[in-house]
């Protein structure tokens, strides 16, 4: 039964092995030029598991101790997360002790598969759940471990690696400004963050930003959703 739910998922997970591979590895690499050993990204890939977050501590680990930040950051950064929860309440009903782990693991990539999948007849839903979170799990945990192996050896400059996380956000960002029918949201992103840069400067932004876009948001969320926004 396992193995049929493995060979069931494996498909639908090999997308998001060249991007979290990729990325991994940039992480990995990121790390390692910052100056931390190729276990602190091993491990933070698996107790965070969370790519953007991810980057983000490795920032935050430079920089001089700010426990709130920190917890602030990664709520804000994170907060989506809350509702991939709640949008996955009944996949995760008659899955007995495997929802604790599909909790844990659920990424954006892995929250898409999972809820849009159709699970082929004869499988197990708990099982293909999470063998998706599980392979796609590995697939960042060791791009990261590889990169920061790698990363010590490296010969050419490596100055600027860290704009990868600049340019995944940029990236995510072109991506669904794309999809979207109205930029509403993405304007009020952009104007919070402007506006947040000027009052609070290059290295105290980014909280406030988040909490303005946040904020900004729940109040047009109405207005919006009449409109068919």
């Amino acid at each position: 039964m396992k193995m049929r739910a493995l060979k069931a998922a494996f498909p639908y997970t090999i997308p998001i092995f060249a991007g979290f591979w990729f990325l991994g590895l940039a992480y990995g690499i990121y790390a390692n030029v910052s100056g931390f050993s190729f276990i602190y990204p091993t491990v933070m890939s698996i107790v965070i598991f969370g790519g953007s977050l991810e980057f983000v501590t490795v920032a935050m680990l430079l920089s001089p101790f700010a426990p709130l930040q920190a917890l602030l950051m990664a709520i804000l950064i994170q907060a989506r997360h809350l509702f991939y929860g709640i949008a996955m309440l009944d996949k995760f009903k008659g899955t007995g002790w495997k929802k604790y782990y599909l909790i844990y693991g659920m990424c954006d990539e892995t929250f898409s598969i999972n809820f849009t999948a159709k699970v082929p007849e004869g499988i197990n839903k708990g099982w293909f759940m999470v063998f998706v979170t599980l392979l796609n799990e590995f697939y960042w945990v060791s791009g990261a471990t590889i990169g920061g192996i790698v990363g010590s050896y490296l010969t050419f400059d490596t100055q600027g690696l860290g704009f990868v996380m600049t340019a995944m956000f940029v990236v995510i960002f072109m991506e669904q400004y794309q999809r979207e029918h109205s930029h509403i949201t993405a304007w009020v992103g952009l104007a919070s963050s402007f506006l947040c840069l000027d009052l609070f400067g290059s290295q105290a932004f980014i909280i406030p930003a988040m909490i303005c876009i946040l904020v900004t948001l729940t109040l047009i969320r109405g207005p919006l959703e009449r409109k068919g926004i």
